[in-house]
């Protein structure tokens, strides 16, 4: 049983630049950090367009910033939050330089900021179209250089210790976290590892819909371990889809993301007869905030009966485009697409989650010894929709907040005498693994079809009761199988899913992300 000072579950920005953090100022503290998959597979990882932060002072302001944060956020972010997120950014990106993350600079030695859809101004730090790339892979290699820093991969973290498993009563203060039951996949065992804090750093949900720029591993896991452990949940129905994901089919399971940069840089939007259209939804036009665009796609899409709109890129000369964007470059010359001369077909996809574990402004949660942030965490600052590049942003902010906290109250966690063992059982090994593969592809086909960027009252009641039988069919699979990854995958992306819907249900106003025809 590995018992450990700090637990890190999840390995992108928010989970890496805590660990480095801590493990700096506690070279004595032991520090693991377990991700599902290979090092460096995360959402940050798939980051095209960079970090939003104030570095122009002349041009640009904390104040216009936060007012284009509010705006996005359609009078649902905490106010107090956005300030504090966006007059600690240029901080917390001045440590990301030091770590040795590169940016882009023009010939003047001056960071070449980019302007995305919602911005007043040019703004986004970004390196190339592989942002998330530069900064996941410095990362990695900054955390190796610590001792007393374990990135421990293929370990999957199945549910959250608490009184629940150690029958211990509840006190004043709540639900306390002791660690977690850890599924190590090359053993195929649970090992119990314990902790005086933990962090939820699991990413978001995107892999509950058929379309997703997510990678195969958001599923939700950290949403759904919070929530099994009795966690305040909250926001789940803001999701925001990218309204520019390539319109084809990867065999990889993720849609690949044309950046909103792209559109910064002059392309634009048109439908099936090259008509510009943008400008008939909103006076920003192709520069309009992410769920305004997405819904003007879907609409577009509904009156053409086509399966894709495009985005047209012939206007931006080809040397700029391979300099901007040389992935995006790559990726539609392997598909055989000259953006030079030909439009990229485009159609939105689950992109962000916009909601999640509540967390207070040091990114604790409602239970004791538990923090959360990055994607999976609820912290105020995106309310019904994100500012295009304010995620990572966030991630390195309440990342820096949870270590602050850390300092203060690592001392004082409890660190209970005994924590037994997973509860083994009798198991089979399930012959039909189509039982899991039909499910998951019918939870994402649910969602995609009812649970998507408009809704109704009629489509969400239907998926409620479908998820109720998944739900019920997974459970039963569950308890009587070998320990599978996949279907620990799958019973998270069905309480994410559950939990989607249920709070849909609940909205009565459309606000940002959250749109259901029956209350316009």
């Amino acid at each position: 049983m590995p018992k450990i000072d700090v637990l890190i579950l999840g390995s992108g920005i928010a989970g890496l630049s805590y660990a480095l953090k801590v493990g700096e100022r506690f070279p004595d503290k032991t520090i693991a950090v377990l991700t599902k998959a290979a090092e460096g597979e995360s959402n940050t990882k798939y980051a095209q367009g960079g970090i939003a932060t104030v570095t122009d002072t002349i041009a640009d302001s904390y104040e216009k910033h936060i007012a284009d944060t509010l705006a996005a956020g359609d009078g649902l972010c905490n106010p107090a939050i956005v300030q504090m997120v966006v007059e600690e950014g240029p901080k917390r990106l001045n440590e990301l330089i030091n770590w040795g993350i590169n940016f882009d600079k023009s010939d003047l030695g001056e960071f070449d900021l980019g302007l995305e859809g919602g911005h007043s101004e040019h703004r986004i730090l970004h390196f190339k179209d592989i942002t998330g790339y530069e900064i996941e892979r410095k990362l990695i290699r900054k955390i190796k250089q610590h001792k007393n820093i374990a990135l421990l991969t293929e370990h999957f973290a199945v549910d959250l210790i608490t009184q629940h498993h150690l029958k211990l009563p509840f006190t004043k203060q709540g639900v306390t976290c002791f660690g977690a039951y850890v599924y190590n996949q090359q053993t195929k065992e649970i090992v119990t590892y314990t902790a005086k804090v933990t962090l939820l750093a699991t990413g978001g949900v995107g892999q509950v819909y058929r379309n997703t720029t997510n990678p195969l591993i958001a599923t939700g896991d950290g949403i759904a371990m919070a929530y099994r452990a009795k966690a305040q949940i909250s926001n789940m129905e803001f999701i925001q889809f990218h309204p520019t994901a390539l319109a084809y089919q990867f065999s990889h399971g993720r849609s690949f993301l044309i950046s909103e940069a792209v559109r910064g840089l002059g392309a634009v939007l048109k439908n099936e007869k090259g008509d510009a259209f943008m400008k008939n939804y909103d006076p920003r036009g192709d520069l309009a905030s992410r769920d305004i665009v997405s819904r003007a796609i879907d609409n577009e899409l509904k009156i053409s009966g086509s399966d894709a709109l495009y985005l047209d890129c012939t206007t931006i000369s080809k040397k700029d485009f391979q300099y901007h964007f040389p992935n995006i470059y790559a990726q539609c010359k392997e598909i055989g697409l000259d953006v030079s001369k030909q439009m990229i077909p485009i159609t939105p996809a689950a992109h962000y989650l916009c909601g999640g574990i509540d967390v207070d402004i040091h990114g604790c949660t409602s239970i004791k010894n538990l923090y959360a942030c990055g994607e999976c965490a609820n912290t105020g600052l995106h309310g019904a929709n994100r500012l295009a590049s304010n995620s990572l942003l966030e991630a390195l902010v309440f990342a820096h907040q949870s270590f602050l906290h850390t300092l203060e109250h690592i001392t004082q966690a409890d660190d209970p005498d005994e924590i037994p063992e997973w509860n083994s059982k009798d198991t089979f090994e399930t012959r039909e693994r189509i039982l899991i593969t039909h499910n998951r592809k019918e939870l994402q086909s649910v969602m995609s079809d009812y649970v998507g960027i408009i809704r109704t009252n009629e489509r969400l009641n239907r998926a409620a009761k479908r998820i109720s039988v998944l739900y019920e069919e997974t459970e039963t699979l569950y308890r009587k199988s070998k320990l599978s990854t996949s279907l620990f995958e799958l019973r998270n992306l069905i309480s994410t899913a559950y939990l989607i819907v249920e709070q849909s249900k609940n909205r009565s106003q459309n606000k940002g992300g959250y749109y259901n025809s029956d209350l316009s």
